[in-house]
């Protein structure tokens, strides 16, 4: 429809582009000139072009969400390292000289 309507200013006006078309009419009201109701015709140049729809959803004021979670029982077991014999002894007097073998 718009550009049927565009098509018809441009054959009445070689020159008009259609940015000036779109100008001419939506941001100067709807003036009453002799193609009135041609324009009228155009989208969103009356009420009856819009729709308003209104969802309202229900969401419950105690609303409660639960995640469970898998439970794993590890066994607590001691674990066994090579340096466990270590004595605190040795510990100490670590910064001793090297020493050859």
């Amino acid at each position: 429809m718009v550009y049927q309507h565009f098509m018809e200013h441009r054959h009445a006006d070689k020159n008009i582009s259609f940015t000036k078309f779109l100008d001419m009419h939506y941001m100067h009201g709807s003036p009453k000139d002799k193609d009135y109701s041609r324009d009228m015709q155009l989208p969103f140049k009356s009420s009856g072009d819009f729709v308003s729809v209104l969802a309202n959803e229900f969401v419950p004021d105690n609303a409660q969400f639960a995640i469970h979670v898998p439970v794993v029982f590890l066994s607590n077991k001691k674990a066994v390292t090579q340096h466990n014999d270590i004595l605190p002894s040795y510990l100490s007097s670590i910064w001793q000289p090297p020493k050859s073998c």
